[in-house]
């Protein structure tokens, strides 16, 4: 069996770890029904062992990571913590003395959200590239200069080490493994479970463009890209929405931007480019797609979309469609 072992420690963010988990149980639940054995063995570990008790509350039995230096490990996950506990965790001298050890016989390894600045603070990082949660990114970057962070992507994987942005991501980076480990269908079966709209390749960035514009504080665009968002397929030109904004194009571009981080052209595309993934996961045609989201015709959706993602709307459609 493929041994996955997680190491936590007091004040962990529980869906780190039990995200991720719950991945890996369902891929082993659907070689059961295929009337296959159980490729997954999980094991949940502490610098100590014992009872460890979560950011939430939620308390978990474990074993001391150091009884594992003579077990065969496929895979070697620490999951993340506010800064508090990680800092606790990184000056921990049996957590410091025993994880490079396990990672370097791991078959592969890596972190779940701020995680991987335990592993950056051993040198475990260094000359790799790696995905972290975007609040950890300046940390990081001021930090650990000799590691490159990617601050957009959900997951990335450098040779053996795995490391994924943060929180239900670890779940998107798991769901990788076992599309990697056994097969897309299964990885496909277990997101469905799951009730996951698609399975997001790691290239995808951690925030929606309209996430994005709506954390910006007081966005006095906010109205405006809730009318966007639920209109695509009308025309949503510079001079259409400076009227509806009430302000010149000159200056409504201008404002847009600043409030946004995307001119207004980028924006509207970029939207309409993550609502035909949506609408192309339940199944859709390329022309229904294409017409919904105010792409028409197909050919200029198709061109879009490739060159945004690196996949064609059929090959995203057929890898991420959910039934039902």
């Amino acid at each position: 069996m493929h041994q996955v072992v997680f190491v936590v420690y007091p004040g962990f963010e529980l869906l780190d770890m039990a995200g991720p988990a719950s991945v890996l149980n369902g891929a082993n639940r659907a070689l059961g029904q295929a009337g296959q054995a159980p490729f997954y063995e999980v094991a949940l570990t502490s610098p100590a062992g014992g009872e460890i008790a979560s950011s939430s509350g939620v308390s978990i039995q474990t074993s001391r990571l150091a009884g594992f230096r003579g077990c065969r490990i496929g895979t070697l996950l620490i999951v993340g913590a506010e800064s508090g506990p990680l800092q606790a965790a990184m000056a921990d001298p049996e957590l410091r003395r025993v994880l490079p050890a396990l990672s370097a016989k791991a078959g592969r390894f890596g972190s779940v959200c701020s995680g991987g600045i335990v592993l950056a603070s051993l040198g475990l990082l260094d000359g790799c590239r790696v995905a972290t949660h975007w609040d950890a990114y300046e940390p990081f970057r001021a930090h650990f200069p000799r590691v490159t962070v990617d601050p957009e992507a959900l997951y990335v994987e450098d040779g053996r080490l795995w490391t994924s942005a943060g929180v239900t991501t670890g779940i998107d980076m798991a769901l990788a493994m076992v599309g990697r480990d056994l097969d897309t269908a299964i990885a496909g079966e277990v997101a469905q479970r799951l009730i996951l709209y698609a399975r997001r390749p790691g290239h995808q960035s951690q925030f929606s463009p309209v996430l994005s514009a709506q954390a910006r504080g007081d966005n006095p665009f906010a109205d405006l890209i809730g009318w966007i968002q639920s209109n695509l397929g009308a025309t949503l030109d510079v001079p259409a929405l400076a009227g509806r904004a009430g302000l010149t194009e000159r200056s409504f571009h201008r404002k847009f931007a600043a409030a946004t981080g995307k001119t207004p052209a980028h924006f509207v595309e970029t939207v309409r480019l993550d609502a035909a993934r949506m609408l192309l996961s339940r199944g859709l045609s390329i022309k229904q797609v294409a017409a919904q989201v105010g792409l028409s015709p197909a050919a200029r959706l198709s061109r879009l979309f490739e060159k945004r993602f690196g996949i064609s709307p059929r090959t995203y459609r057929e890898m991420h469609r959910i039934e039902g």
